[in-house]
Formats: structure tokens, sequence, C-alpha cells
């Protein structure tokens, strides 16, 4: 039996402005913004080719600090290109980060240690990892 992993909600302090940072600078598509009532409201946003969405929201949604969450991480098969895509959407990046020793480093040097680092505009956390193929 498969256990797929389909939603992680980002706790926020502005709906519309959350919507636009990972929609119009991350890239995300937006697969609904469902108003339920004046105190409800539930965005679901998906990674480019991600089986996982994130959702952000209010009312409707366990209720987090904004910012409390760390640690995400997406996975790119170009970590160069995918940082300097986020630096063109304006998204304040890291450096590319080298963390470890890969142990096959050709054809792909970066691939399992190459890094970038951001966070939306409430601090909730972002890592962005190069995996150019998988066993």
């Amino acid at each position: 039996m498969n256990w797929t992993l389909e939603v992680v909600i980002v706790p926020v302090t502005d709906l519309d402005r959350a919507k636009k940072f990972y929609a119009d600078q991350l890239g995300f598509a937006v697969d609904h913004d469902t108003v339920i009532s004046d105190d409800a409201r539930i965005i679901q946003l998906t990674p480019p080719g991600s089986g996982c969405s994130i959702v952000i929201g209010k009312g409707a949604v366990p209720e987090m600090p904004p910012g409390s969450l760390k640690g995400l991480q997406l996975v790119v098969p170009d970590i160069e290109r995918a940082r300097a895509q986020l630096v063109e959407r304006g998204v304040d990046v890291s450096e590319i980060q080298v963390l470890g020793v890969n142990p096959s480093p050709t054809p792909h040097p970066m691939d399992n240690v190459g890094f970038v680092f951001f966070a939306d505009p409430d601090g909730n956390s972002w890592g962005v990892q190069q995996i150019s193929s998988r066993a």
C-alpha cells in the first residue's frame, strides 16, 4: 500500500500576500481559492511537478503561529537554474550551499548536496535540494 503525502498546511498572516508569493514568485499553481464564509477561506497551491500541495487558510485549517513551519523541502534537477529563477522572481534566496560530500560526484556533482534556502513573507522556511535522478 502506498502512503502519499498530499497536503502540508503553511501558517500565514495574510492570505492574499501569501497567495501572491507562492503563485507569482515561486510559480506554484493555484488549485483553488475557496471562501467558505466571512471567517473561513482555504487556498491550495501546488509546486510545478509535485504530487503534494500546500494549503494556506483561515478558519477551516488548524491554527499554528504564522512563520512556525521550518524545513519544508523542494527538490529540483538543477539547483543553479532553480536559484536563478527564484532571484529573477524577486525571492530573497541564499547562495548555493554544498552540504556534505557527494559520494559519486559525476556527472552531477551537486546532486544530494546542493541546496538553497529561502523564507516566505511570514518566515516559514524552505530548502531546495538538487537531485537530478533517483535510483
